[in-house]
C-alpha cells in the first residue's frame, strides 16, 4: 500500500504568478512528491497549495516551499481579505492512505522545528499538533494577524518555534502555523427542490451547531442562557458544518457541508443522514458531488457501508467498490465523475512502477514467450496464486449471495475479504520477482576494474541474490495461506462451485512449489550458509503441506460432487 501524507500549504499571494509558480515548482524537487492543486485568489491574495508524498520525504517539500515563499514574499507590504500571518501562513499534514494521524504530527513538529531553526521564521503548531490546548483552534494561534505579532514576546503569544521576538526577519516572513489535522472533505447533496430556505432548514438539522433556540419555536427572539449567549439545539452530525443554497446552474437547491473529520462523520453517514432529514420535509435526495480531490478510503468506506445494508459480500474488487460508491451517493447525478481525476492514489499512481500487471491477458503470455529471461517461473508462479486466491474468493463471495443461505452471507464476506487481501499481494509479487532478477543482472553489470569497485560488486551481487530468494518465499508463503480458504470453500461452499475450489487449490499448490524452485535455485549463489539451510528447510515444509492440502482439497471435491 502506498504511504501518502497531503501537504496543503496556504501563501499569503495570490496575484503574483511568477511568485506563485516558483513557490510550488519547489515540491517537485523531492522525491515522491508530486504537486496536486494551485489555487490562487487575487481578492483573497492568498493561494492554496496541495501536494502528497510519503511521510519519509514530504516534510521536507513542505520545508522547501516555507523557504522559497519566505524568499519572494514580504509580509510587511501584504494587504487581503483573508485573515494571515505569515508569508507561508498555514502548513497542515493530513493522513491520506497507510499513514495515521501520529504520523502527520511527527511530520509537523520536524518542520516546525527546522524552519524555526535553519529559517528564524517563528510559528505555531495548531490543531492534532498543537502542544497547548488552546492551539489547537487555528484562530487562536493567528489572534491579531501579521499585524499583532508583537505578541510573540509575550507569554501568551511566545511561538511554539522560531524566534521570540518581531524583529526585522520576522517583519518580512511573518509568522507560520503547521499542523496536522483530518482530511476536510467539502461535500454538496443535491435536494429535487429550489427553496434555498428549505435546504438551509435540512442543513440546521444535520450540522454540528444546530440552530439557534426560539421562544415560539420559529421566530421571535433567541433564548438565551446565563451568560448571555443564545441557546442552540444541537444538529445530529458531529464534525460537520453546513447550510443549504441555491445553485442556479444546476437548478436546485443543495446542502453545502464541511465534514472536518471524516472519521467522525464519514461523507456515507452524512449522506444518509440528509436523506433521512429530507424526507421527514417532503423533500427527496437526488445525489451528491464532491468538491475537489480525495482519498480513496472514502469511496471504498462507503462502499462497504452499502455493501452491509444490503447483506451483500465485502470482498470484491476495489473497481467495483468504487462504482457502488458513486452509484450509492449518486456522484454521477449533476456531471459525470471520474475516480481517475479525482481520487488521489489514482491521480498519483505510477503504472510505469507495474509493467506486467497493467498488461492484457495475452500481452503478459506474449511477453512470457519471448526470449527475454523476464517475466519467468517466479512471476508465473505468484500470478498462479494470485488466480488460486482469486478462485477461492470467487467461492466466497458466491456462497455469501447463495440463495437460502442469507444468514451466513457475514460469514463468508469475511472469507472473501481474507482471499481478496492474498489476491492483491500475490498481484503485486508477479513484478517483484521480475525486479529481483532485473537488480541481479544490474549487479553483475557493475564496473570491476578496482578492487573497491569488485568488493561494490559483490556486495550488491549478494544483496540482490538474497532479495531474490525473499521474494518467491513470500510467494510460497501467501499462496500456502490461501490453500487454507480453498479448504474451507471446498468444505462448506457453495457445493455448485466446488470444482473452483479444487482448480484454486492447484493454482496455488503450483504457485507453492514454483515459487520454491526459484528460490533453491538462487540459494545456489548465496554465500550466507546459515540463511541457505533455513530457507531450504523452509522450502521442504511448504512443499510438503501445499501437495498434502491439495490431495485433501480434491479428495473433499470428489465427495462432493459425488453428493
Amino acid at each position: 500500500m502506498q504511504r501518502l501524507i497531503e501537504c496543503v500549504p496556504n501563501i499569503s499571494e495570490g496575484r503574483r504568478p511568477e511568485v506563485i509558480n516558483a513557490v510550488a515548482a519547489v515540491v517537485e524537487t523531492v522525491d515522491g512528491c508530486r504537486l496536486l492543486d494551485v489555487d490562487p485568489g487575487k481578492s483573497t491574495n492568498r493561494t492554496v497549495i496541495t501536494f502528497v508524498g510519503p511521510p519519509e520525504t514530504v516534510g521536507e517539500a513542505a520545508f522547501r516551499l516555507i523557504k522559497k515563499a519566505s524568499e519572494l514574499i514580504d509580509m510587511s507590504k501584504h494587504s487581503g481579505e483573508h485573515p494571515r500571518m505569515g508569508a507561508t501562513d498555514v502548513c497542515p499534514f493530513v493522513p491520506v492512505a497507510g499513514v495515521t494521524m501520529d504520523d502527520c504530527i511527527k511530520v509537523a513538529h520536524e518542520v516546525g522545528e527546522r524552519v524555526g531553526k535553519e529559517l528564524n521564521i517563528p510559528g505555531y503548531f495548531y490543531e492534532s499538533a498543537a502542544k497547548r490546548p488552546e492551539r489547537k483552534n487555528l484562530a487562536v494561534c493567528r489572534k491579531g494577524q501579521y499585524e499583532g505579532l508583537g505578541k510573540l514576546s509575550t507569554d501568551e503569544g511566545a511561538p511554539d518555534f522560531g524566534p521570540a521576538e518581531f524583529n526585522d526577519a520576522a517583519r518580512r516572513t511573518g509568522a507560520t502555523a503547521v499542523g496536522a489535522r483530518d482530511f476536510l472533505i467539502a461535500y454538496n447533496i443535491n435536494l429535487n427542490t429550489t427553496s434555498s430556505r428549505r435546504a438551509n432548514a435540512i442543513a440546521f438539522d444535520i450540522r454540528e451547531a444546530g440552530r439557534i433556540k426560539k421562544r415560539d419555536g420559529i421566530t421571535g427572539p433567541a433564548i438565551l442562557d446565563a451568560q448571555g449567549e443564545p441557546v442552540r439545539i444541537p444538529g445530529t452530525l458531529k464534525s460537520v458544518k453546513g447550510i443549504g443554497w441555491y445553485i442556479e446552474e444546476y437548478g436546485i437547491a443543495q446542502l453545502s457541508l464541511n465534514l472536518t473529520d471524516i472519521n467522525v462523520t464519514p461523507v456515507h453517514v452524512a449522506f444518509d443522514e440528509a436523506c433521512t432529514k429530507a424526507q421527514a420535509r417532503g423533500i427527496r435526495v437526488t445525489g451528491s458531488e464532491l468538491v475537489g480531490l480525495l482519498p480513496l478510503r472514502v469511496l471504498l468506506d462507503a462502499a462497504d457501508h452499502y455493501l452491509r445494508k444490503q447483506q451483500r459480500s465485502l470482498g470484491i474488487s476495489e473497481a467495483e467498490k468504487v462504482k457502488i460508491a458513486v452509484k450509492s451517493l449518486g456522484l454521477d447525478d449533476l456531471a459525470p465523475f471520474d475516480p481517475a481525476k479525482r481520487v488521489i492514489e489514482y491521480i498519483i499512481a505510477e503504472k510505469g512502477n507495474s509493467p506486467l500487471i497493467h498488461m492484457t491477458l495475452t500481452q503478459f503470455a506474449d511477453t512470457t514467450a519471448s526470449e527475454a529471461p523476464a517475466p519467468g517461473g517466479g512471476s508465473i508462479s505468484a500470478y498462479a496464486g494470485a488466480l488460486g486466491a482469486a478462485l477461492a474468493t470467487m467461492v466466497a463471495n458466491l456462497s455469501a449471495h447463495k440463495r437460502g443461505w442469507d444468514d451466513r452471507w457475514e460469514e463468508f464476506s469475511v472469507h472473501a475479504e481474507k482471499g481478496l487481501a492474498l489476491q492483491n499481494e500475490l498481484m503485486a509479487l508477479v513484478d517483484a520477482d521480475t525486479q529481483a532478477f532485473d537488480a541481479i543482472m544490474a549487479a553483475y553489470g557493475m564496473p570491476k576494474g578496482t578492487e573497491d569497485q569488485k568488493a561494490k560488486r559483490h556486495q550488491a551481487i549478494q544483496d540482490a541474490t538474497r532479495n531474490a530468494i525473499d521474494i518467491p518465499m513470500q510467494v510460497a508463503q501467501l499462496a500456502h495461506d490461501a490453500l487454507d480458504l480453498a479448504t474451507t470453500m471446498a468444505k462448506d461452499g457453495n457445493p455448485n462451485s466446488v470444482t473452483d475450489a479444487g482448480v484454486g487449490a492447484m493454482c496455488l499448490r503450483t504457485a507453492v512449489l514454483g515459487a520454491v524452485l526459484n528460490a533453491r535455485i538462487n540459494c545456489g549463489d548465496l554465500e550466507d550458509a546459515d540463511y541457505v539451510d533455513q530457507i531450504q528447510s523452509r522450502c521442504a515444509k511448504l512443499v510438503e503441506s501445499a501437495t498434502r492440502q491439495e490431495s485433501e482439497i480434491l479428495a473433499t471435491v470428489d465427495r462432493v460432487m459425488a453428493g
